[in-house]
């Protein structure tokens, strides 16, 4: 449907499909009102039948024409990225905020790029609330993030004390980033980013570490647990995070059969994540 009504207005046409509902909306920006007459619906509607005679079933479609109020663009996308705060310790927010952090707060300062990660997502939001709910200043905490993103997990760790802090991605370019927002936050030196597969990572691991914040498909925590729990001290914990709800339950068994127990959990609209440690 992208492609025939891209076609009809001569501009690119970009889909969106609503998780809950499977409504699938399809939108063509033009900067004038485009001319609609009868034969063009006609020739649409035509279209949408023969994708039906196809063996696809579109269901019922409809076609909307809506003013768009006039902005500068460039600027109004910013209000969708405000600050975050985690508790006291730590102040999450884009470079052009000019949001002061409280005393003693550790700052990120991470704009929106390529990578995931901006602590706008819920799951990013847990995992930072985790970091920092476990952090004991008293204690030589390590830490490792695997499927950095952005980085941001891995800048906020190292901000809070975290050593040493280890941060992998299988995709080149979100390394790339990574090291960039960490440099931009003077902790590169701190982080040490490596471009590798989970799935290739020795079984066997000779370091462990204190708090691993995990990101990844509900494939892999399933396929790769054996992995991932070589690496997490025996009073550890692991956050679990980037699983539906759905199917949050199944890798949540996966892990208590591996000797594990959930002790702090939170689901936000289709996402749920965890925190986990070793069963005493």
């Amino acid at each position: 449907m992208a492609v025939l009504l891209g076609e009809a207005l001569g501009q690119r046409a970009c889909s969106y499909t609503d998780f809950e509902t499977g409504a699938t909306s399809v939108t063509v920006y033009l900067p004038r009102k485009p001319p609609l007459p009868g034969p063009k619906r006609a020739w649409l509607a035509a279209l949408l039948e023969r994708l039906n005679g196809c063996g696809l079933n579109v269901g019922p479609a409809k076609v909307l024409v809506t003013p768009v109020r006039k902005e500068h663009w460039a600027e109004s996308w910013k209000r969708h990225f405000q600050p975050i705060e985690i508790n006291s310790a730590l102040l999450i927010k884009p470079s052009w905020s000019r949001r002061r952090p409280r005393k003693g707060q550790a700052v990120v300062a991470l704009d929106p790029g390529l990578s995931f990660g901006t602590g706008q997502h819920p799951t990013t939001a847990f995992c930072l609330q985790e970091i920092q709910s476990w952090r004991n200043g008293d204690e030589s905490q390590s830490f490792l993030d695997l499927g950095t993103g952005s980085g941001i997990l891995a800048i906020a760790a190292a901000k809070l004390g975290y050593t040493p802090v280890e941060a992998i991605d299988n995709d080149a370019e979100a390394v790339r980033t990574a090291r960039a927002n960490a440099k931009r936050n003077r902790a590169l030196q701190r982080i040490r980013f490596q471009r590798r597969d989970i799935t290739r990572l020795p079984r066997r691991s000779i370091r462990q570490y204190s708090l691993i914040c995990a990101n990844l498909l509900s494939t892999l925590f399933l396929s790769e647990r054996g992995r991932i729990l070589a690496r997490l001290e025996d009073a550890g914990t692991l956050v679990i995070a980037g699983v539906l709800k759905t199917e949050f339950r199944r890798v949540r068994e996966a892990y208590e059969a591996a000797g594990l127990q959930l002790v702090a959990n939170r689901t936000e609209k289709e996402w749920r994540s965890g925190s986990f440690t070793w069963r005493m």
